[in-house]
Parts: C-alpha cells; sequence; structure tokens
C-alpha cells in the first residue's frame, strides 16, 4: 500500500507558498541587476547554500559516502545546474522577470519530454502530448513581437527570452540526468550539496570570465542575498523534500503551472513591468500546457467521472 497521502489543506497551502517563493527569485535578481550582477548573486547564494545545508547534515548526522557517490552524474549534474542559472542571470539582464519567470518554468516540459524517451514508466499520454504541444505554441507566440507596451517591460529583447528558455532547457536536462543515473538513488542533501558546490565554482569563474563581477552591498542586495540563500535555496528546498516525503509526487506537481502566474503578477506589481498582449496569450498557452503535462492523471479521472455520472 502507498504510504504517501493525498493532497489535503495542509499540502495545498504548502505548495502555494513554495510557489510564490520560487516566483520570487527572478524578481529579486531582476530587481537588483543594477547592484549586483545576478550570476555572482546566484554564485554567492549557491556558496553559502551548500555551506548551510552541509551543517544541516552534520547536525542530522549524515556522513557522505564518497566512495559510493556517482562522481561522474553528479558533477554532469551539478555543471547543468551552473549552466542554467548562467543562461537565467544573463536573460534576466536582457527581458523582463516575468518573461523569465515563464519561460524558465518550462523546465518541467523538457523534461517530460526528456524522460519519456528514456524511461518506460514515464511514457506520456495522449493529454500529455496535448499539453506538451500547447505549451510550445505558446513559446512561439510569446516571440512574435506585436506593439510594445508603454512601461519598463517594452525593455525586453528576443536574445534574453531566448537565454531564459535555454535556461528552462537546461534544467530540464538536469531533471532527466538525476533521474536516469545513480543519483536518483543518491540521499537529497547529498545531490543538492554536489549541485550547489559545482554552480558556487562555475558561477564564480564565469562571473570573472564575462566581467561580470560588481556588487554593490546595498540593504536591498544583502536582504534579496539573505531571502536567495535562506529561503529559496535552503528553507523551501527541505520543505519540497518533507512534502515528497508524504504526500504524491503526481499531486504536488499539478501547482507548478502557479509559480509563472505568480510570476507575471509580481513583475507587474512590484517592478512595474507591462506585459504585451502577444506575450500573455503566449503564457496563457504555456500555463495551460503545464497544466495538461502535470494534472493529467486528475483531469482523466474527472472526465471519466463525468462520462460515468452521464
Amino acid at each position: 500500500m502507498d504510504p504517501h497521502k493525498a493532497m489535503d489543506g495542509r499540502a495545498t497551502m504548502a505548495m502555494t507558498g513554495l510557489c510564490l517563493v520560487w516566483s520570487m527569485q527572478q524578481i529579486g535578481l531582476k530587481a537588483t541587476a543594477g547592484d549586483a550582477s545576478p550570476i555572482l548573486q546566484v554564485a554567492l547564494r549557491s556558496g553559502l547554500a551548500a555551506v548551510l545545508v552541509l551543517a544541516l547534515m552534520r547536525v542530522r548526522r549524515e556522513t557522505i559516502a564518497s566512495a559510493a557517490l556517482p562522481w561522474r552524474a553528479g558533477l554532469g549534474a551539478g555543471l547543468l545546474f551552473a549552466l542554467e542559472y548562467l543562461l537565467l542571470g544573463a536573460g534576466l539582464r536582457l527581458t523582463s522577470a516575468a518573461h523569465g519567470a515563464v519561460l524558465l518554468y518550462t523546465g518541467p516540459l523538457f523534461a517530460a519530454v526528456g524522460l519519456h524517451f528514456r524511461l518506460r514508466s514515464e511514457r506520456l499520454a495522449r493529454l500529455q502530448w496535448l499539453g506538451i504541444a500547447l505549451a510550445f505554441a505558446g513559446i512561439v507566440v510569446t516571440f512574435l513581437r506585436g506593439p510594445a507596451a508603454p512601461g519598463p517591460a517594452s525593455d525586453v529583447s528576443l536574445v534574453g527570452d531566448a537565454l531564459c528558455l535555454l535556461a528552462g532547457a537546461a534544467w530540464g536536462a538536469t531533471t532527466v540526468l538525476v533521474r536516469c543515473s545513480r543519483l536518483a538513488q543518491a540521499p537529497a542533501t547529498q545531490t543538492t550539496v554536489f549541485q550547489l558546490l559545482v554552480a558556487f565554482v562555475m558561477l564564480t569563474i564565469a562571473a570573472g570570465v564575462l566581467g561580470q563581477w560588481h556588487l554593490r552591498p546595498t540593504p536591498l542586495v544583502l536582504a534579496n542575498l539573505a531571502f536567495q540563500t535562506l529561503i529559496v535555496s535552503v528553507a523551501s528546498l527541505l520543505l519540497w523534500f518533507a512534502l515528497l516525503r508524504r504526500y504524491l509526487a503526481s499531486r504536488l506537481g499539478t501547482f507548478s503551472f502557479l509559480t509563472p502566474m505568480f510570476g507575471v503578477a509580481l513583475g507587474a506589481w512590484l517592478l512595474d513591468e507591462r506585459v504585451s498582449p502577444t506575450f500573455s496569450a503566449g503564457s496563457a498557452l504555456v500555463v495551460a500546457g503545464i497544466v495538461l503535462v502535470s494534472c493529467h492523471a486528475w483531469l482523466g479521472e474527472r472526465i471519466l467521472h463525468v462520462k460515468n455520472f452521464s
């Protein structure tokens, strides 16, 4: 018997809060980009978070079994993780936080397609393929440029959007690598530390090579760095794994569509971004695709229930 539970009120509130937190990372990086390079911020966040997770492992008396770790797969996952945030950091310098949030969270769609061809248990159903088609049609629409809306959001570029989309693809590739290697059996804390340490090293090097080394420690920059480290990289991660131990992963995943929606709303509210009608239409298609891919089992049950009832 599966020990995992279906969603209840507590899990629903926790997942809504997590999606809100995850959407804030693009907002924070964009808001502070003038005073601190996004790439350098993510590098510092990764290093500090790695130290905190290692401290937590010490408190829990967890040991790193170095001989048993899948070092090659772990290094690959760490490099992909670093590449994701390198692309996102570069993209957010050229496009809006709303665009970044929507395009980054195509990651689960790329992962779903990749896993379909690697794992029999992850084969996509017809409804999910429809979701993939809708989402990628939405991506095409978001790259169409209608009349620019007045305000900060008019300062977006195809290059910035493309970099954020590639960041989503790197995230999807990381998921495929983790699921299809011995990392899937490694403790979550060890995999996380591996990714964070590799990201810290690679992103620090990238910041130096690209000349994105500027960091002015304003109160907003320091507050964002603390938020990104303590809340996004540590607390939300621990809560996510705690939820995975108690609730069905498929049900938790149905909330993934909330993150880009929160990202667009917060970008408009906090950064005064104006979203064009073309991008809004494309975003709606992307979100609809995410819903179909993530919620296909629940939707299938509801459709079958309606048919039986009628």
